[in-house]
């Protein structure tokens, strides 16, 4: 029987986060929003990961605008959002009242889908999220953070599979975010979960390690329902497959997705374009489109491996890479395995580069390092070893429940923080998540609105709180 294949597009978010350290503009992406609108997507992933702090921080968007914006155009598709659970776009556990009133706004701004994952594949930090996805009326997809380690078998991915679908999810997605999946690997984990749930499956691979197309071929043969991908011209290296070249691959079988290359080779020419202005501009390294067999050596991101490097510039100790990709396993092995993932790349990362410039292992430890070995991240695939907790938090008390039971409600009090600031809602979530950066970007939206000396005074010598 046909089975039609489902393509999610991820030139508008994961794509740029890949490859332009998340800088595409709304106002580039506007002129082809109408077209990307009429090829029949499964869905337009343009939303979440780190697109909200980058408009923040360096863009001085306001991210909830550009949703807005997105949805006017693009009123035909499914858009669709990346939320980390009850960390959600930010990089500690919130409470589950801001958790909430966050997912609320987020589907009133119009995401039809949420994608939720939690790093260290814990399936108490996502309860909270799945059930007000839900409760919202947008689909439910969670993601399976996947990684290589002797306790990730098979089994393990089935075992976690069954639990999202108990907990309510609509779907389920395999997100290989340092592309550790091989083809014949894809099909083994695709066949085990078909046979395991009875929700649809997505699969998520990047181009890294040169094998994503292969995995997606073997992973569509195995029965899996929607597969991302990226406009060509922001594909290949640390973004995804091609989508053109995934649609004209699948045309005329079984798995014939049924969008129009002619239509996409238009958008194609879009994006080429303003790949060239980005080249240009400098933010995208040609480099970064080259395949690097690392990803399966030392299983680090591409993001991350990027971010490894840059850490060492600043140090002075550029030369120092290798011996940091050969710590980065150890320090995971320390820490309990935790997937490699946003916050956690970041905090095992980080923690390795300072055991290899300090030349003694765990002389400086990170806070966040700290945190993730003192269980409030929540549980790690692993048990840490108890000698090892008692070295890196001293007489800290471990934490063994779900973080964020330990939260009490903060929407309020994060109301009365940034009251000043607020001119819609939403803008209680972006301080929540941001604090700083987003009570920043609120004064360079006044000033812009009013003036300097307009009738608010001048915004940037009010006092507010962090």
């Amino acid at each position: 029987m046909a089975k039609k294949i489902g393509i999610t597009e991820t030139v508008l978010r994961d794509a740029h986060q890949s490859l332009l350290a998340t800088r595409m503009t709304i106002d580039d992406m506007l002129p082809i929003l109408d077209k990307l609108n009429k090829v029949g997507y499964h869905s337009v992933e343009c939303w979440g990961g780190a697109t909200f702090d980058s408009c923040l921080r360096f863009l001085n968007e306001d991210p909830w605008e550009r949703l807005r914006t997105i949805k006017k155009h693009m009123p035909d598709t499914k858009l669709q959002m990346l939320f980390r659970g009850q960390n959600m776009l930010g990089y500690r556990h919130y409470a589950d009242d801001v958790l909430e009133y966050f997912v609320q706004k987020s589907v009133a701004n119009g995401i039809d889908i949420i994608r939720i994952f939690d790093a260290l594949n814990d399936i108490r930090n996502l309860d909270t999220a799945i059930k007000a996805a839900k409760k919202e009326g947008a689909h439910t997809q969670v993601a399976i953070s996947y990684t290589l380690g002797e306790v990730f078998t098979t089994e393990y991915y089935v075992n976690y599979a069954k639990a999202i679908e108990s907990a309510g999810a609509d779907s389920i997605c395999i997100k290989d975010m340092a592309a550790l999946l091989t083809p014949y690997a894809t099909s083994e984990l695709v066949s085990a979960l078909k046979s395991a749930v009875n929700i649809p499956i997505q699969l998520h691979t990047h181009y890294t390690s040169g094998l994503a197309s292969m995995c997606l071929l073997k992973g569509i043969e195995a029965g899996v329902d929607v597969v991302d991908t990226a406009m060509s011209p922001l594909a290949l290296g640390t973004s995804h497959a091609p989508t053109e070249s995934m649609v004209a691959a699948l045309q005329g079988t079984e798995y014939d997705t049924g969008l129009d290359l002619v239509l996409l080779t238009e958008i194609r020419d879009y994006f080429m374009t303003l790949r060239q202005k980005y080249i240009d501009k400098g933010l995208l390294d040609p480099k970064m489109l080259a395949v690097d067999a690392n990803a399966l050596i030392y299983q680090v991101p591409g993001g991350m491996l990027s971010n490894l490097l840059s850490q060492l510039k600043q140090a002075g100790k550029e030369d120092q890479l290798t011996e940091v990709l050969k710590e980065v396993p150890r320090v995971r092995e320390d820490a309990g395995y935790p997937p490699l993932v946003t916050p956690s790349s970041q905090i095992v990362g980080t923690q390795a580069v300072f055991n290899v410039i300090t030349g003694e292992r765990y002389k400086t430890v990170t806070k966040e390092f700290k945190g993730v070995v003192r269980g409030e991240y929540g549980t790690t695939p692993v048990p840490i070893d108890p000698q090892f907790r008692k070295k890196i938090i001293g007489d800290a008390e471990p934490i063994d429940c779900r973080p964020a039971d330990l939260l009490k409600p903060e929407l309020e009090t994060l109301r009365e923080e940034c009251a000043e600031w607020i001119e819609q809602e939403e803008d209680v979530l972006s301080y929540a998540q941001f604090g700083q950066v987003a009570v920043k970007f609120f004064e360079n939206r006044r000033n812009k609105k009013y003036g300097v000396d307009g009738k608010h005074g001048d915004a940037s010598k009010q006092i507010h709180p962090v």
